[in-house]
């Protein structure tokens, strides 16, 4: 096991000895909100500003800070970093890409941009409607490094897989 030491506690992977390489990882998620919530989101009419503004910022912000949220990650000097957003009947479809050349991956800082930005959204709408729902935060594909290229099979839809 990669992340336990001799003596059976967690530790941080050493990543000296690996090639730098150029890496990237998409991830995606969704909030489901009512018609009258995504109304306020397509028009602007939330009172605490622009949600999907906000929600943009929140993820990038979180993407660079993923090492202080998760143990076990690598600082990562990122060179990019993504989120778009899909405002639909139903809610809103989040998708974030980060990259980096280095010698471990972003899937954690991929999959931790749209939980926020997905977290964000629920924090600026709550006012509006408690019951929205965070759901379906998943990899969709990553690039580089050892283990090579990984694309999620199934469906495309943000609310299902």
């Amino acid at each position: 096991m990669t992340h336990v030491n001799d003596e059976g506690r967690a530790r941080m992977v050493d990543v000296t000895e690996k090639e730098r390489t150029s890496r990237s990882a998409t991830a995606a998620g969704f909030v489901s909100m009512a018609p009258s919530t995504v109304e306020l989101v397509r028009t602007g009419g939330c009172k605490k500003g622009d949600v999907l503004a906000v929600a943009q910022v929140a993820g990038v912000m979180a993407a660079k800070r993923t090492w202080e949220l998760v143990p076990m990650c690598h600082p990562i000097a990122l060179t990019g970093v993504d989120l778009s957003f899909d405002v639909r009947e139903d809610g809103v479809a989040i998708t974030g890409t980060c990259r980096c050349v280095g010698e471990t991956g972003v899937e954690m800082e991929a999959l931790t941009a749209v939980s926020v930005a997905a977290l964000t959204v629920y924090d600026m709408l709550k006012a509006h409607q408690r019951d929205m729902v965070v759901q379906n935060v998943r990899l969709l594909e990553k690039s580089g490094g050892r283990s090579g290229h990984f694309v999620r099979t199934g469906s495309a839809d943000a609310r299902e897989d």
